[in-house]
C-alpha cells in the first residue's frame, strides 16, 4: 500500500491513554504535639517528713542555744561552790575509809588503838547512864527545884575535880617510876599522862602537882624536870584515880610506856588500890580573853 492509501484510510484513532494520574502524594501528617504531661496530683507529704523540718528546726536552735555558752556570773559562782562541796564530800569520805596508816601499824599499836577506843567507849556509855538517871530523877521528883539544886551542887564538885580545885579520891593505881641515872625527860612524863588520860584517868597528881588541862612539862638544863614551873625530882610518883583494869593493861600494852621506859634502864612499878586520895590543888587561873558565850 502506498503512502498516499495509507494517508486516505481512515486512521484508527487509537484513544491516547489518559495519563495516569500520579497518586497524589498523601500529605505527611503534621507532627502533633505531644500532650504536655499532666502534672500529676502533688501527694500529701508523709507525717514523719512534716515533723523533720521543725525537729531539725528545734535542734538548730538548741545548738545556736547551747553553743558558744552563756554562762553569767551567778550561773558561775553556784558551779564553783558545787564542785568545792562535792570535792569536799570527795575527801571525806576517802580520808575516812582509808585504812592506810592502820595497816603499815605493829600489833603493839593496834592493841593499844583498840583498848583506848574500849575505854573511851566504856567511859560515854557510863556518862549516858548518869544522863539518864539525873533526867529521870528531875522528871520524877516531887521537889523538882530542890532536885535541880542538888544536883547543880554535885556538877559543881565533880567539875571542881576536873580542873583540880577539889580534892578527889577513889579508886585506882600508883604508878612509881624510878630514875636515878636522870634518863626520863619530859616528853616521857607527858606520854604518860597521855596514856592515863586515854585509858580513863580522872584526876592525876604527879609528886606534889596536880594535872590539870593546862599543865605543861619542862626539861631543866641542869637536869631533872618542871611541871607547871615546879621541879619534881625522882621518884617520879603518879597517883591517878580510875578503873584499875584499865589503867594497868593500858600502860602494861606492847609498845606502851612501860616498854618504852624499861628500854631506858628505867624502873617502873604498878600498884592496884582500891581508894586513893588526890589531894594536890591546882590554882585555877582568871581567863583573860575566854568570856561565856550567851544562849
Amino acid at each position: 500500500m502506498t503512502k498516499d492509501e495509507n494517508e486516505n484510510e481512515p486512521v484508527e484513532e487509537t484513544p491516547e491513554a489518559e495519563p495516569t494520574a500520579e497518586p497524589e502524594a498523601t500529605p505527611e501528617p503534621e507532627p502533633t504535639p505531644e500532650p504536655e504531661p499532666t502534672p500529676e496530683p502533688e501527694l500529701a507529704p508523709e507525717p514523719a517528713e512534716d515533723s523533720a523540718a521543725p525537729a531539725a528546726d528545734a535542734r538548730r536552735r538548741l545548738r545556736s542555744a547551747l553553743w558558744p555558752p552563756r554562762i553569767s556570773r551567778g550561773q558561775l559562782v553556784v558551779a564553783l561552790l558545787l564542785f568545792a562541796l562535792g570535792l569536799g564530800l570527795a575527801i571525806q569520805v576517802r580520808s575516812t575509809n582509808d585504812h592506810s596508816a592502820l595497816r603499815g601499824a605493829r600489833q603493839e599499836d593496834l592493841v593499844r588503838i583498840l583498848d583506848e577506843l574500849d575505854s573511851r567507849q566504856q567511859r560515854l556509855q557510863q556518862e549516858k547512864a548518869q544522863l539518864d538517871q539525873s533526867l529521870a530523877q528531875l522528871q520524877n521528883s516531887s521537889n523538882q527545884a530542890k532536885e535541880a539544886q542538888e544536883q547543880t551542887r554535885q556538877k559543881a564538885l565533880e567539875l571542881g575535880v576536873l580542873a583540880g580545885t577539889v580534892k578527889a579520891t577513889g579508886p585506882g593505881i600508883v604508878l612509881t617510876v624510878d630514875d636515878p641515872q636522870g634518863q626520863v625527860k619530859a616528853d616521857m612524863l607527858l606520854d604518860t599522862l597521855q596514856e592515863l588520860r586515854a585509858a580513863g584517868a580522872e584526876a592525876i597528881q604527879i609528886n606534889d602537882v596536880r594535872v590539870v588541862a593546862n599543865t605543861y612539862f619542862t626539861d631543866v638544863p641542869g637536869g631533872g624536870v618542871q611541871i607547871d614551873g615546879k621541879t619534881v625530882v625522882q621518884p617520879y610518883r603518879f597517883t591517878v584515880i580510875g578503873n584499875p583494869q584499865d589503867l594497868s593493861p593500858a600502860l602494861n600494852i606492847p609498845g606502851g610506856i612501860v616498854r618504852t621506859l624499861e628500854k631506858q634502864q628505867v624502873a617502873t612499878t604498878i600498884s592496884e588500890q582500891q581508894k586513893v586520895t588526890v589531894d594536890a590543888l591546882a590554882v585555877p587561873s582568871a581567863a583573860q580573853f575566854a568570856k561565856p558565850a550567851a544562849k
